[in-house]
């Protein structure tokens, strides 16, 4: 059931607002629809504005989006 539950909620992100205000590399593979893998290599440029908990990598929800914004136009990260 739980596999089933995390399935759901991959599938209920439809705005940002959707997210919790912490995100995690999989929820922001989620939300742009990418891999984990390369959420983690994004989470690793300078420029991402990436929070460390011990190993564990996160991001501030509307950091992120100020990140995305201001990286939109750039063409690739």
């Amino acid at each position: 059931m739980i596999n089933n539950e995390k399935k759901q909620q991959k599938n209920t992100i439809r705005s940002i607002d959707d997210l919790p205000p912490i995100l995690t590399a999989q929820d922001i593979a989620n939300y742009l629809r990418i891999s984990e893998r390369r959420a983690y290599e994004i989470m690793e440029l300078k420029s991402f504005p990436l929070i460390r908990l011990g190993r564990s990598k996160r991001a501030n929800r509307e950091s992120f989006m100020r990140w995305l914004q201001e990286n939109e136009n750039r063409g690739g990260c």
